[in-house]
């Protein structure tokens, strides 16, 4: 296996669902311009319009956690499948009208996932934190979260969370929890969606009684 296109038949055949499947009606967008402030300022007045929140901070970590699950979701889908990584530089993010992530693929390989994906989140939490005044740590907190679950989402295990999150120094060792022996990330950030909507906190949020979230967890 050695191609784009070969890796994406093993990914679709392993992952029929996986996060470049359905990019029909979708705007495509170079990950490049999540970097630009003058278009991640944009994206964060959608969400806003979107939640009815005007707390910049606030939609800045909530926008964040969206989108930090699917820049990395080519790369980190690809190497667990086949071993092979897709470049998270080379990445499209393909946004519905409302301005949300809802696809993203990748059109070529890189040799250093880890380093590659800790290029691209520093640059857009940059740009993030200069738009929104959202917290730079808070910020690389929401990204260890969003890259151990994309990890486990995609059938692959914590060792390649933890070995992929090695090689970003501003990222943090993800921790997990067994639950009724199921891997799962303990968090250590919170989206903050509660926050923008007034509903119920995520169940793996940190926010919570860690026995409140141990139970809710287990009832899954």
């Amino acid at each position: 296996m050695s191609g784009v296109i070969e890796v994406y038949v093993a990914v679709a055949t392993r992952l029929p669902y996986h996060v470049g499947a359905e990019t029909s009606g979708l705007t495509p967008t170079p990950v490049a311009l999540a970097t630009d402030v003058g278009w991640v300022a944009e994206q964060v007045r959608a969400a806003g319009r979107m939640y009815r929140c005007g707390d910049l901070p606030v939609l800045g970590v909530l926008w964040w956690y969206s989108a930090s699950m699917m820049l990395p979701a080519p790369t980190v889908e690809s190497l667990v499948v086949t071993g092979l990584a897709l470049d998270p530089a080379a990445v499209t993010l393909h946004l519905h009208d409302d301005g949300r992530i809802l696809a993203a693929t990748s059109d070529s390989l890189c040799p250093s996932p880890g380093v590659a994906v800790g290029a691209v989140f520093e640059s857009v939490i940059e740009a993030v934190a200069e738009v929104t005044g959202a917290r730079v740590p808070t910020l690389w907190a929401v990204a260890t979260d969003s890259l151990a679950n994309r990890v486990l989402w995609s059938g692959g295990t914590k060792e390649i969370a933890l070995s992929l999150a090695e090689d970003v120094p501003e990222l943090a060792t993800p921790r997990f929890v067994n639950v009724n022996g199921r891997d799962y990330v303990r968090r250590g950030s919170c989206c903050l969606i509660y926050e923008a909507t007034g509903g119920p906190k995520c169940v793996s949020c940190p926010r919570q009684l860690p026995e409140e979230r141990l139970a809710r967890l287990s009832a899954l």
